[in-house]
């Protein structure tokens, strides 16, 4: 039986608490939390204690290493702020712990940098977990371009629509600020780009991005006539019929997460999307050429009226299209089973000189469509062998987020950005 300690007890914590606590139980322990915030490490006991297991000790994040020689965690799981994913990352793989990490592995390539030299000093590994690999209509479309299903695939057109209840979400927290989340194309985008690097079989050549704020934020407010601003939901009766504020007060889950650990550390979660300070894009078109010459056209909007995505692929033989309707969310702010949960969801071949047909595939339970459980059962179960090759190691998330990375300098920088200019390709070409 491995032995687990989890760094960083938010939101995203909860998906490996109960997996651990529950169903795994038979093959993983918990063994520590790891917080800057007791009130939320003492919350993640009582998620631990929900599945029947015992609570665990809690140590601050200056503790770490401490935490790591006093527990002997085989491996260390990172869901904390990203811009922090690479310090304990890397201080895991010293003590000598393999990682799981959220994604997106890091935020910029000098922290991935930093990751790759801390692989090949200690050989520990970093796993990335990617539940949409897992997702049973994601692994289809995988399925179906292995097998040849449209030909050699020549151009994808992929669009993500976030909604005004998911999408205005990375408009209240931390992840508003680029510093602390490289922006959605990093943050949010890792997905998609390693979807696409997943499906294609193959890793991007070249990238070119435009963006901006266009729709949140207190100046793009002031532009279509809002006059009344709050600084956040909780104590501010302006709030009140907001669509977009979220009440923390009035959901036990967030308000024990969050507005209960508002003491230790002052972190708002419910801070205005109409407010100062948001230096992310909520508007953002990438084109992407890949090393197999397939073309990519990508967008991600985070303010419209569904959830989901299109995505359509242009072969040698014919097209390939999936539409998803997800239900919308709230990170930690309900069942976990909901999240990326699917409304609709179709499949259909078209074949360049035959009738078009529907792509068969069964939805797990759990949140993705059984994404997530899937993810969890290869995690932390005994995995069998897997032709689609869905686990994703330091390569894949290293090659997930330059796409962002590049996107994001492309932006700032108004060019084209190759991948040959980034020292990170280099190495992992080496290895």
């Amino acid at each position: 039986m491995k032995k687990y300690a989890l760094v960083g007890t938010g939101g995203r914590a909860g998906l490996y608490i109960s997996a651990i606590g529950g169903q795994w139980k038979e093959n993983a322990r918990m063994v520590a939390f790891c917080d800057s915030n007791q009130t939320r490490m003492d919350y993640a006991n009582q998620l631990l204690q929900n599945e029947d297991a015992p609570p665990v000790s809690t140590w601050k994040a200056a503790q770490f290493e401490a935490m790591i020689r006093e527990t002997r965690p085989d491996v260390v799981i990172v869901t904390t702020m990203d811009r922090t994913h690479d310090d304990y990352i890397v201080r895991a793989l010293h003590a000598g712990c393999d990682v799981i990490t959220e994604k997106p592995m890091t935020i910029d390539e000098q922290r991935a940098l930093r990751i790759l030299d801390a692989i090949e000093q200690t050989g520990k590994t970093v796993r990335v977990a990617f539940n949409y690999r897992y997702a049973p209509h994601h692994s289809k479309v995988r399925e179906l371009l292995m097998n040849n299903t449209i030909g050699d695939v020549y151009s994808v057109h992929f669009e993500w629509l976030l909604n005004t209840e998911h999408g205005a979400d990375y408009f209240r927290r931390w992840h508003r600020e680029k510093r602390n989340s490289g922006g959605l194309l990093v943050h949010k985008s890792t997905h998609h780009f390693d979807l696409m690097n997943f499906w294609l079989n193959s890793y991007p050549q070249r990238v070119y991005a435009e963006g901006g704020l266009r729709f949140y934020g207190r100046e793009n407010a002031e532009k279509r006539g809002v006059t009344q601003f709050y600084p956040r939901t909780h104590g501010y009766a302006a709030a009140d019929d907001d669509p977009f504020a979220l009440h923390m007060a009035d959901n036990p889950q967030l308000k024990a997460l969050y507005l209960d650990a508002e003491h230790e550390d002052n972190y708002w979660r419910d801070q205005s999307v109409f407010s100062d300070g948001i230096t992310i894009e909520d508007t953002l078109s990438v084109l992407v050429k890949y090393q197999n010459q397939c073309q990519l056209s990508y967008s991600l909007n985070t303010y419209l009226p569904w959830e989901g995505l299109n995505v359509v692929f242009n072969g040698s033989q014919g097209r390939l299209e999936m539409k998803i309707v997800e239900k919308s969310y709230v990170n930690a702010g309900g069942e976990r089973a909901n999240e990326g949960s699917l409304e609709s969801c179709d499949i259909t071949v078209f074949p360049m000189f035959a009738a078009p047909w529907k792509a068969d595939f069964t939805l797990g339970e759990g949140g993705h469509g059984g994404g997530d459980n899937a993810m969890l059962a290869d995690l932390f179960g005994t995995p069998g062998h897997d032709p689609l090759q869905r686990a994703a190691d330091h390569r894949a998330g290293a090659m997930s987020i330059l796409t962002g990375i590049a996107g994001n300098i492309s932006m700032q920088q108004q060019r084209p950005v190759n991948f040959n200019e980034f020292e990170l390709v280099a190495r992992l070409k080496k290895q």
